[in-house]
């Protein structure tokens, strides 16, 4: 007796029209479906998998009650929404996911006209969601939805209370669904967390203050200009029966919940009650990160972003360490600490919500009471830092760069107008690989680089870095910044004591009479090994690792700019106002006529990709700089040009400049 395999119907959803044709029976294995295609594919290709496994069943409810793309649904974060990539038309594009020239991980308006608004970073999603619904009302169009997925994380930033603020002013009929799985990447931590754990709502009571609401409507005893003080009454009416103060209906915001958002059937009832009703609302679901894949489910913070995973045995594939080799950043950053830490107890730490990512872990075993974890809330963690600093503590206020951009206000005004002691150590500076525009850190040298009284420093390698935490712990007179990316570095023996490394004091690593190249940060290495090829052909090439952008070293700059005519920077950020930015300006106001050439992260949002691939890409990659280097060193006036790239009558060097450069 043979048997037949079960239809898929997740091979037949190529739209959310195709998934509304389905009956509601059919949604539950759908759901199962879905789940399963998200394990199977980031078990091979990795990505970010808890938060979208538990947003399944919401995902599908949102694409069935409501009428996409025309309805807007905007999400926050973008981990939450791979179901939703697949179900809008890229299920099979769904096995390119972050890799070079395959879609994004996050939700991109550029990618599908289903991703309503960008989402790489958190907090977002109610402002943007409201703008939109604003614009819809202002149109004449109230029968388009606008619905805000934001995970509690997300709500330990300052922007989602600000729009939550301003949503009960302007007329709009957003829905705001909370979807609370007690987790962010980490633990969440903070007051809003503990409170969404207590709150509890009355449904007896939604159902019947709804129905009495649309009572009253129709007999035109209420209208839209009264409602607000009609809300408020019964808020406090509710307040009085529960004993208990709702955060959200302080704000004049309707609170329905808190919900199972893995009952796809009573999310669709949920849903299509309150989606029609005029002013804002909120829907708060409960879900589990991680659902229907046990190891994950039981360790949320693990398998955040697992890399290769055997999805039968639940095991995790991760590389095989090497003998003796280099550690990560980030471990010799935490480990760095705990010694400062160990030798003087004002030394404190702070990181927004990412203490594995950063290592602030270390110092939490270490001194549990010394480190905080604020949250997503990356412009509270420098003022809050500001304000240890000002009371004699000096805090390592640890933020990935790419999220240091939205603390800017907060570096000028709170901690460098006050001249205060404080490290910032800014961890995945540069590009950053598969993550994408919204997570490369390559803006924080040009944004930062104008600021009076901050020091701006990058190490070429480890023990690098470990000399200038000890600089700015020792020697700081103000606010002292060090980036440094993501990855291995470059050393496998012991770092040895720290020590100070001068603020505003390079250093030469090579001699050579042709060309100039200055660098900053650990792409400095691969500057190294360029001019090893180039040695190779009889090349002269001097190389300076300037170690600060600010103040930068002006005696090595004269030395430059006497001796040479040919210079290059080279830079893991931005060319646009960065450290070859800086050193052209030096040139001018100093009257020497260097013709300097700029390498690094060209004008434009990068992609997402392998660092490898998008070194190539942007003209970084070793090859790209010896390219470089040798094209302008064999212009006219040299005194001994470097032999020729090669033979081929396709090579122009002129042109290989213009494109990299």
């Amino acid at each position: 007796m043979s048997t037949c395999k079960q239809e898929s119907l997740l091979e037949h959803i190529n739209s959310p029209a195709d998934l509304r044709s389905l009956p509601t029976e059919q949604l539950e294995p759908l759901c199962a479906e879905l789940r399963q295609y998200i394990v199977n594919v980031l078990s091979e290709n990795p990505g970010h998998l808890g938060a979208s496994l538990g947003t399944v069943e919401l995902t599908v409810a949102l694409h069935y009650v409501f009428n996409t793309p025309d309805d807007r649904i905007v999400w926050d974060v973008g981990h939450q929404a791979y179901g939703h990539k697949i179900l809008t038309g890229r299920r099979e594009a769904f096995q390119t996911l972050r890799k070079f020239k395959g879609i994004s991980g996050f939700p991109n308006p550029e990618e599908s006209v289903y991703d309503a608004f960008i989402a790489g970073h958190a907090s977002n999603s109610i402002s943007a969601a409201l703008g939109m619904s604003v614009a819809f009302q202002l149109a004449d169009r109230p029968d388009r939805h606008v619905v805000a997925v934001i995970g509690d994380g997300a709500m330990t930033g300052g922007l989602a209370y600000e729009g939550l603020n301003n949503a009960s002013i302007n007329p709009n009929n957003l829905l705001i669904i909370l979807n609370d799985n007690d987790m962010t990447i980490d633990q969440s931590v903070g007051g809003i967390s503990q409170y969404l754990v207590n709150i509890t709502t009355s449904h007896t009571y939604n159902k019947l203050r709804y129905d009495l609401y649309r009572s009253l409507r129709r007999m035109n005893l209420i209208s839209e200009n009264r409602r607000e003080h009609i809300l408020r009454f019964s808020n406090s009416l509710k307040a009085l029966i529960n004993r208990q103060h709702n955060l959200f209906e302080g704000f004049s915001i309707r609170y329905f919940g808190p919900v199972n958002g893995h009952d796809i059937a009573d999310l669709i009832q949920k849903l299509n009650d309150i989606k029609d009703m005029q002013g804002p609302k909120l829907l708060h679901i409960k879900t589990t990160k991680g659902k229907g894949f046990k190891p994950a489910e039981t360790s949320a913070a693990e398998w955040h972003a697992p890399g290769r995973f055997n999805k039968d045995t639940g095991e995790r594939l991760l590389p095989k360490k090497q003998l003796n080799e280099p550690q990560l950043y980030q471990d010799v950053f935490g480990h760095a600490l705990v010694e400062l830490a160990e030798k003087d107890e004002r030394v404190v730490g702070v990181t927004p919500a990412m203490p594995m990512g950063c290592s602030m872990s270390f110092l939490m075993k270490a001194f549990p009471k010394r480190a905080f974890d604020v949250g997503i809330a990356e412009g509270h963690a420098v003022t809050f830092s500001a304000g240890l600093a000002r009371e004699g503590l000096i805090p390592f206020c640890n933020i990935y760069s790419s999220f240091m951009q939205r603390a800017f206000d907060q570096v000028i005004h709170d901690a460098a107008l006050q001249k205060l002691h404080l490290v910032l150590c800014l961890d995945r500076a540069g590009l950053v690989g598969e993550d994408g525009a919204t997570h490369h850190g390559v803006f924080d040298m040009a944004c930062l680089r104008p600021i009076p009284g901050l020091t701006i420093a990058s190490p070429l390698n480890e023990p690098d870095l470990r000399n200038l935490m000890y600089t700015g712990y020792r020697a700081a007179s103000g606010p002292f910044v060090i980036r440094y990316p993501r990855g291995r570095g470059e050393l496998t023996h012991r770092h040895g004591e720290m020590r100070i490394l001068p603020a505003g004091k390079g250093r030469k690593l090579r001699e050579g009479t042709q060309v100039a190249v200055l660098s900053i940060g650990p792409i400095g290495n691969a500057v190294a090994r360029a001019i090893d090829l180039l040695e190779a052909e009889s090349g002269s090439v001097a190389h300076y690792d300037m170690i600060y952008l600010k103040p930068m070293d002006e005696e090595l700059l004269h030395e430059v700019g006497q001796r040479f005519s040919r210079i290059v920077t080279v830079e893991d950020g931005v060319i646009t106002g960065g450290l070859g930015s800086a050193v052209m300006e030096f040139m001018s106001e100093n009257g020497y006529a260097a013709c300097v050439k700029r390498i690094g992260v060209p004008d434009r949002f990068v992609e997402h990709g392998s660092v490898r691939e998008l070194y190539r890409l942007c003209g970084m990659d070793v090859a790209a700089i010896a390219e470089t280097v040798r094209a302008l060193a064999s212009r006219p006036g040299n005194a001994a040009p470097f032999h020729e790239l090669s033979a081929r009558s396709d090579f122009a060097p002129s042109s290989i400049i213009n494109v990299l450069l």
